[in-house]
């Protein structure tokens, strides 16, 4: 993960997190549905790691959505 960008993985971490509950999963539930651990989207939303196009693909799915609404960042 960039430094540079840390900003911008917060956002997209909120937003994973926002839409996540707005869906009413878990972190648990949506690592499970995706088939990755917990802690990866602990990561994500935590804005500690970052993630590949592919895991970004998969949430967006899982919390059916498109992808583009986890990079529309608010202020």
């Amino acid at each position: 993960m960039d430094f540079r960008h840390s900003d911008k993985y917060r956002k997209l971490g909120l937003n994973v997190a926002y839409y996540r509950k707005d869906r009413h999963f878990t972190q648990e539930g949506l690592a499970e549905v995706i088939d990755v651990d917990r802690s990866t989207i602990a990561k994500i939303e935590g804005a500690t790691a970052g993630a590949s196009m592919d895991t970004l693909f998969d949430i967006a799915d899982a919390l059916e959505l498109p992808a583009y609404k986890l990079l529309e960042f608010r202020d």
